[in-house]
Order: structure tokens, then C-alpha cells, then sequence
């Protein structure tokens, strides 16, 4: 069932579609096949793995490269982690970004969705004027969804979640379809913010040349104090953390049990084991 909606929380004057700009946010994440945890601080050991895009945020880096092909303008990258999460916006760059911005300090650390939204907010107050921004349904190493709904609160824009297509888009709005368990076709004016499922677009591989180009390309690095002005230190890291992890439990594989029966009662005993487990 497709419902329809429209959603008019924003509507602003649009300057020319050359200048349309999209902020697509990633994340630098470990591989999670192969990341340990550390149960006793209740934290992700991302020294443990390697570490790679969010494969979710590859189908948001599609979909504001599509978006940029149809209406121009450009494409800024966003991504808050250490300085390791580099690699990952080159290789963003590589898909047809054309600016980076890491957010790298200490400061930064220990973050849970709240401080980290916050922040994420604060950098994009500080790049200035934007269309949209796009990220993608949820992180393979936190898988909360929450961050991206988040940023547009603390920017005070519209926002429509696990967009799984772009029905049109044009200078001034989309209208996109939502799979929140039905299906609703939404219209959202800019600037808002969405957030894309896996189903939305299939990401484009970078071709050697872009892969090349982008080595050579200039991420810059932003600290705390590069977003003095922009920002309440009070509010990011550890100490603007309002959840903490208190306890992690990896749960053990259960394996498949056998039972023989033997003896003269053994048709009775399987008839109570079934009746025990519900199957007659």
C-alpha cells in the first residue's frame, strides 16, 4: 500500500540549481566480521579490524552523486572519527565527492548518538548553506538509525527516514518513497535532510582513475576548536554523552541437541518431548 503525504515544515527560497549543495554523512566503521569487542569497558575494539566505509552510507554517497548529476552543484562528504577515518573519505572522493571534511579531537571521543548528532549539526552550521543531506538507514557497528533523524532536530529542518526510492527531484524538493513497514510518497522541500535504505540505488564502483585522483585529493581535518562559534563543548564527546554502555554479553551459538530413546516406553517418550516443545 503507498500512502500519501506531504510534508511542508520548511520552505525556502532556492538560489540557482548550479549551486545546489548536498552534505552526505559517513561513517568510518571496522570490518564487523572481524572486530572484537571489549567486554568489560563495553566499547567496539576498532583497532581489532580494519576499518572501511559504512556500507549503508555507500547507497547516501550514490544518491547525492545521482542527485548532483541531474541538478549540478556539489557534493561535500562529512564523516567524525579519528584520523584513520581518512581513508574512508577518499574513498567517497573516489565515488564523486568532491569536498571532505573529517572531524578529528579527542574531544570527540566516546560519543553516543546524541553528541554525536550535535556535533555533526555544529560542523554543518559552519559549512554554511546546504540543499540536503543524506545518510544512509544505520551504521553496521551501532545499528541505532538514530544520527540522522537527529542532525536535521538540532538543525531544525524536515527529515523523511529509509527512503528506499526517488520518485523526482527537483531544485527546491524531492518527492521520495519511505518504507517505514508501508509505504508512504512523501514531498520534502529544502533544505532536509533524509535518510536511504539499501534498496534506493545500487553505489557505483570508482574507477582507477578516480581511485588515483582521489589519493591526491585534500581532506581537511576540523578539531574542536575549529568549530568555535558553532558549537557548546559541554554538549560533544563523553562529557554531552546522556547513554553509556554499561555491560556487553555476547550471546553463545546455540548448537543443534540430539536425544536417543531407547527402551520399550521410547514411542511414549518422544510423544512428550513433541507435546514439551509444542509441536502436537
Amino acid at each position: 500500500m503507498l500512502l500519501n503525504v506531504a510534508v511542508n515544515f520548511l520552505e525556502v527560497e532556492v538560489g540557482a540549481v548550479l549551486d545546489f549543495h548536498v552534505i552526505v554523512l559517513i561513517k568510518h566503521v571496522p570490518d564487523i566480521e572481524k572486530v572484537k569487542f571489549d567486554v568489560e569497558t563495553g566499547r567496539i575494539d576498532r583497532s581489532s579490524a580494519p576499518g572501511e566505509i559504512n556500507p549503508f552510507d555507500l547507497n547516501a554517497i550514490e544518491t547525492a552523486v545521482q542527485l548532483k548529476e541531474k541538478l549540478g552543484g556539489i557534493v561535500t562528504a562529512l564523516s567524525m572519527g579519528p584520523p584513520q577515518a581518512e581513508s574512508s573519505l577518499r574513498d567517497a572522493i573516489a565515488r564523486g565527492v568532491d569536498r571532505a571534511i573529517l572531524l578529528s579531537d579527542h574531544r570527540f571521543a566516546g560519543a553516543d548518538t546524541l553528541a554525536t548528532s550535535y556535533t555533526l549539526a555544529s560542523a554543518i552550521r559552519k559549512i554554511g548553506r546546504y540543499d540536503l543531506i543524506v545518510c544512509g538507514e544505520k551504521t553496521v557497528d551501532g545499528d541505532t538509525g538514530q544520527v540522522g533523524p537527529e542532525v536535521a532536530e538540532h538543525l531544525g529542518i524536515p527529515h523523511v527516514a529509509y527512503v528506499c526510492e526517488i520518485r523526482e527531484s527537483y531544485g527546491d524538493r524531492l518527492i521520495v518513497v519511505s518504507d517505514m513497514g508501508d509505504k508512504f510518497l512523501v514531498e520534502v522541500r529544502f533544505p532536509a535532510l533524509i535518510t536511504v535504505t539499501k534498496d534506493v540505488n545500487t553505489p557505483r564502483l570508482p574507477s582507477l582513475r578516480d581511485i588515483l585522483k582521489a589519493r591526491r585529493s585534500k581532506v581537511e581535518v576540523w578539531d574542536a576548536d575549529s568549530l568555535l562559534g558553532f558549537i557548546d563543548m559541554s554538549r560533544i564527546g563523553l562529557l554531552g554523552s546522556r547513554t553509556q554502555v554499561f555491560k556487553i554479553v555476547i550471546p553463545s551459538e546455540e548448537r543443534r541437541r540430539g536425544i536417543i530413546l531407547k527402551g520399550v516406553d521410547s514411542v511414549n517418550k518422544l510423544i512428550e518431548a513433541l507435546r514439551m516443545e509444542g509441536f502436537i
